[in-house]
């Protein structure tokens, strides 16, 4: 059985009692000592924390969006209600929980949840680091035998002091509970037990034992001790505020732990609704129950999954272990001694401060984010911290967004070359005309445009200074490769960045059809031409008839735009080439073998020739040429592929149909394709559309693929099945290809998507 969203059938069962019963009892053992742990952080009753984890177990997971997701109560929410409590008091704070959980339970009703997505996963990390370090201070001083202060700075003040005071008990109890938290992972036999629960046995076994001066849990009662929620009262706009914070703290963090669970299954994916929706009610429940907020939790979740959960069931079960447990065994937990919980709080607020997501943030540059919210946090406070957080966030976005890159080089004399990448804004402005600046009055320029935007006073500056340049004298080339926000503010058009497809008019248009710099004229505008000067279907409008360059300016090209990118694969593949196909093909300038088969450098050992033709071993007269060619190709280079690509209107062909022209090196060379004609003549006629030209072009295919097979060592490892032959046809007109299969060609089925 595999993880299920659906209501579980009888014969699941036995994959319930197989893997969810032993996951849920995993999952439970390390949600006691946290829920308790998270309860006194809170300064709420310790029964609020089990309640919350009931709650959270049973309610959210029986109606969450992920079948893997643990719910409770969530250290990253201790600091808030810790200050709800203060200012309202515990039952007005159970009031303001079930407030909260109304309000996420009316935003997964409106299926805003994935808007929680869009809150920078810097922020939340940030605000998490944050409050563990508030915790782990405010814990510190209990395990001293102190009592902790209003705020870190404060706790960080009085430490030395605290230190100083000799607490024997507090201290020993506090490190024995640490001492098993660093140890009792690294033994792999001990792993069966949580690490928390062992901590926390050991440490009330110890203090049973010696006897030692500690405080311990109060939990008199059980749940019946648990008061309901009362009305808070005072200001209504802090009272508002705080439910927000709480319902939007608690949504964010239940979202992004669902999220993530996502990671650690193979079932169906999480819905987002659904969990905001579950985490409402679980908190509007929890609240009225007098049991702390409610928040899908990364540890429990990540325990979850790794104990082998296939189903909610795990979940649910969990809060139902947690309940028995608290109503038969209250006095069990009344045993624990305060000071080990402030302990294991202690050590789980250091681990809440991730260094692994500081690795990943600063590798995003997100870094900045992060260390300012935890430091807000701690100083200022949640809530501002946060909001210090986001806002920081924010400029850095819109920084990144306005971010432009400008490169001025010289590449000859009196050459220079300007290369704009980014987003041109006014922002960028001052940088862009202080860069220009430096270019000399006369110079011929290359101006490069890789721009995703440009605003008016961009392109005003931009096109000032060319006007000026250019009545100095200068030349200025301007390409736009990715979108023309130049060209299109000259004309007065307006472009929509979503809408603008990226344009590849480089690489594979012949140069005849590129597009060069175009004359301005007296107006200072530019006209779009087509390539017989109108605009025609079968010729992109963009394009104009130019004199054809030589080759010098193609390689100009070459290295000015496409070696810089091609550089890093051609650097790791100097020394060693190792293609898998030999591509014979003809020789023909419409056919370029990478652009239909859509290979790059090292893909293809190419042999071009006129008409694709492959002598026949013996043949007269020899032609080594190619002989050797698939010789070095087979035994050298081990290629696994031997390809003959003809093509449509083949002028070979045709000289062999018709009169083969008076060229005594060509005339030989023919000699070779004597084999397609005849077997073209021999062959029946058929019904195609294709005229004799084409039926020969494609005939020759096929005759030299057994001409192949004369050669011995080809023929052998075909044999062998170590070498496949195959044929292709391109017909030039279709721009289609077409593969051999069974003496037929049929068209490559296009790839659809959508």
């Amino acid at each position: 059985m595999t993880i299920s969203d659906d209501t579980i059938s009888p014969r699941d069962w036995k994959s319930v009692l197989r893997h969810d019963v032993p996951a849920s009892l995993v999952v439970f053992l390390v949600a006691v000592p946290l829920s308790l742990g998270i309860a006194v952080a809170s300064g709420a009753p310790v029964a609020a924390g089990l309640v919350a984890a009931v709650v959270g177990g049973v309610v959210a997971g029986a109606l969450g969006g992920s079948v893997v997701q643990v719910s409770g109560p969530a250290a990253g929410l201790s600091l808030v209600v810790a200050e709800l409590v203060h200012t309202y008091g515990w039952r007005a704070t159970c009031a303001i929980t079930v407030m909260a959980g109304l309000l996420q339970l009316a935003l997964g009703g409106l299926k805003v949840a994935r808007a929680a997505l869009g809150v920078s996963p810097a922020v939340v990390h940030g605000m998490l680091a944050g409050v563990g370090v508030v915790i782990a201070l405010s814990q510190l001083h209990i395990v001293l035998g102190g009592s902790p202060q209003r705020s870190a700075l404060e706790n960080v003040l009085e430490l030395p002091a605290q230190i100083l005071d000799n607490h024997t008990h507090a201290v020993m109890i506090g490190v024995l509970t640490i001492g098993v938290l660093l140890v009792w992972s690294r033994i792999p036999r001990l792993r069966a037990v949580p690490a928390p629960l062992a901590a926390l046995m050991v440490a009330t076994l110890t203090a049973a034992v010696t006897g030692w001066d500690l405080t311990k849990v109060d939990l008199k009662g059980g749940f019946s001790s648990v008061q309901g929620p009362l009305m808070p009262q005072g200001d209504w706009h802090a009272i508002a505020g705080a439910v927000l914070l709480v319902a939007l703290l608690a949504g964010v963090e239940s979202l992004l732990t669902c999220v993530a669970s996502n990671r650690l299954h193979d079932g169906p994916r999480a819905d987002l609704d659904r969990e905001l929706t579950a985490q409402g009610v679980a908190n509007a429940v929890s609240g009225a129950l007098g049991g702390l907020p409610v928040a899908g939790v990364v540890v429990r979740t990540t325990t979850n999954a790794r104990a082998g959960a296939r189903s909610r069931w795990s979940t649910v079960l969990h809060g139902v272990w947690v309940l028995l447990f608290t109503t038969a065994c209250a006095w069990m937990i009344a045993l624990i001694p305060l000071e080990a919980l402030a302990a294991l709080l202690l050590f789980i607020g250091v681990q809440m401060v991730n260094l692994g997501h500081v690795r990943n943030l600063r590798s995003h540059r997100e870094m900045p984010v992060y260390f300012v919210t935890m430091a807000g946090v701690v100083l200022i406070g949640l809530a501002e911290g946060v909001a210090i957080g986001l806002g920081l966030a924010a400029l850095l976005a819109l920084r990144r967004l306005a971010w432009v890159s400008v490169d001025v080089r010289q590449a000859g004399e009196r050459r220079w070359r300007v290369v704009v990448t980014g987003s041109l804004t006014f922002l960028g402005v001052p940088r862009l005309t202080e860069a220009l600046r430096g270019i000399p009055a006369g110079a011929a320029v290359e101006l490069d445009l890789h721009l995703d935007f440009m605003d008016n006073a961009a392109f005003e500056a931009l096109h000032a200074w060319r006007l000026q340049h250019e009545r100095t004298g200068g030349a200025i080339d301007v390409d736009e490769p990715h979108g023309e926000w130049y060209s299109a503010a000259i004309d007065g058009v307006r472009l929509f960045p979503a809408r603008i497809p990226p344009r590849h008019d480089r690489w594979w248009l012949p140069w005849a059809y590129r597009r060069r710099p175009r004359p301005m004229d007296a107006a200072g505008s530019y006209a779009v031409i087509g390539a017989d000067g109108g605009s025609h279907d079968d010729v992109p409008v963009v394009c104009e008839p130019q004199g054809v360059p030589d080759l010098l300016e193609g390689t100009r090209e070459f290295q000015r735009r496409t070696a810089p990118m091609v550089r890093p694969l051609l650097h790791r593949m100097a020394r060693k080439q190792s293609p898998s196909h030999l591509f014979i093909t003809c020789a023909d300038s419409r056919i370029v073998p990478n652009i239909i088969t859509a290979s790059g450098p090292g893909d293809l050992f190419t042999l071009r020739n006129i008409g694709n033709l492959v002598p026949r071993a013996g043949a007269t007269p020899a032609d080594d040429s190619v002989a050797a060619t698939i010789e070095y190709a087979v035994k050298v280079l081990d290629v696994r592929t031997i390809t003959v690509c003809g093509h449509s209107g083949c002028g070979a062909m045709a000289a062999l149909l018709g009169e083969v022209p008076d060229l005594p090196a060509l005339r030989n060379w023919l000699r070779h394709g004597r084999q397609s004609l005849a077997r073209f003549v021999a062959a029946e006629p058929c019904d195609d559309d294709a005229g004799p030209l084409d039926r020969l072009c494609r005939t020759n295919v096929i005759q030299q693929l057994d001409n192949l097979r004369t050669h011995p060592f080809v023929d052998t490892l075909v044999r062998a099945g170590k070498l496949e032959l195959t044929g292709l046809y391109f017909d030039i007109g279709a721009a289609r290809v077409h593969v051999l299969e069974q003496e037929r060609f049929t068209p490559v089925p296009e790839l659809r998507t959508g």
